[in-house]
């Protein structure tokens, strides 16, 4: 199993100075901490995308091409590109011309994304937000398999044979959907064949086993081996040397984040109470030592009948730099290595 990192790349105020970091503060420690993962062992780093005036990843293809000048083994990728606000023609190139830079350690996650600002930003009905998502996929996807393309839809001009320009060092680009909730996303990618990330931000993660049965029958039904089907999990989650230590790090950045988006959603404020009982062996926060974070990823992957990947989504609003690199550190000196002994697995380093 692969263990990864996500990042939104939020603005963090140090929660001992009560300084905010500036954007360019904020990116310079983003890089430094993609750096530690690949010394520590980690996997992947994944950057999501957003246009909002708290996150600075709104152009996640130049974060991750800075990050592969100054790494060697870590794979990079979306988390997740909003390809119904995109154009797949340039999402393909910039990521192609990312897989040059990393020498094939680029991947896609592509999504429709859970926050909406792109869709006015770049001019696109919101009413459209799933056939255009639909479309774009089988065009991105249209452009991966052949350089000189043929192909027309509803939200986009048609092309009449142009090439697509560069090609990955990768014989084939690797591209992921990431999916929430919807039945229909998980049938879509299994239909497709394609490797799937699921987002769980709340709740049990075991809850999510039939929609990945879901995926893998749309998979069979469509022609795909399962057994070379690969399932992703995305996790909010801290590691650090106590999980006391790693409750009270997160708490306060995740109840200002949350308790934002929950104002914007009309849902309730978090409490500590509920965040604690997230935290527990069956909830969906991923916080603690070593040893806990790496039993309760154990025992999701048997809860989901085996997985392929984990991430772990530690942005975190309220978290002192040195505290974040350590829990870099211990995901990939310490976590990854007792996974892989729970799963009979060899560690080494990190998988293509």
């Amino acid at each position: 199993m692969q263990i990864g990192i996500d990042s939104f790349v939020s603005s963090v105020t140090d929660p001992e100075t009560g300084k905010t970091a500036t954007p360019v503060e904020r990116v310079a420690n983003l890089l430094d901490e993609i750096e530690t993962a690949d010394r520590a062992g980690v996997d992947t780093f994944g950057i999501g995308e957003h246009h909002r005036e708290e996150f600075l990843d709104s152009a996640p293809p130049m974060l991750l091409a800075a990050a592969a000048a100054r790494t060697e083994r870590i794979r990079l990728n979306s988390a997740v590109t909003v390809l119904s606000a995109a154009d797949p023609v340039r999402v393909f190139q910039q990521f192609s011309t990312l897989d040059l830079i990393s020498g094939g350690r680029a991947e896609l996650v592509v999504g429709r994304g859970s926050f909406t600002e792109a869709f006015p930003l770049f001019g696109l009905p919101l009413e459209d937000y799933d056939s255009l998502f639909a479309e774009k996929l089988d065009l991105l996807l249209r452009i991966r398999e052949s350089e000189r393309v043929t192909w027309s839809g509803r939200h986009r001009p048609a092309l009449t044979g142009q090439g697509v320009y560069p090609r990955p060092v990768q014989e084939e680009l690797p591209v992921w959907v990431g999916v929430g909730g919807s039945p229909e996303s998980f049938v879509r990618a299994g239909v497709l064949g394609l490797p799937l990330m699921v987002a769980i931000i709340g709740g049990e993660p075991a809850r999510f086993r039939p929609l990945v049965d879901l995926y893998r029958e749309a998979a069979r039904r469509s022609g795909h081996d399962p057994e070379t089907l690969k399932v992703s999990v995305h996790v909010p989650g801290l590691v650090a040397d106590t999980t006391k230590a790693a409750a009270d790090l997160f708490y306060p950045g995740y109840a200002q984040m949350f308790g934002r988006i929950g104002r914007e959603r009309g849902f309730p404020p978090p409490t500590r109470q509920g965040y604690d009982a997230q935290r527990g062996p069956g909830g969906a926060l991923f916080l603690g030592d070593p040893k806990t974070v790496a039993g309760k990823i154990t025992a999701m992957s048997e809860a989901l009948g085996g997985i392929d990947r984990v991430t772990l989504q530690m942005t975190n609003e309220r978290l002192a730099h040195a505290d974040m690199l350590r829990a870099v550190e211990l995901l990939g000196t310490e976590v990854k290595p007792a996974v892989a002994a729970a799963l009979g697995e060899p560690v080494g380093t990190p998988a293509s």
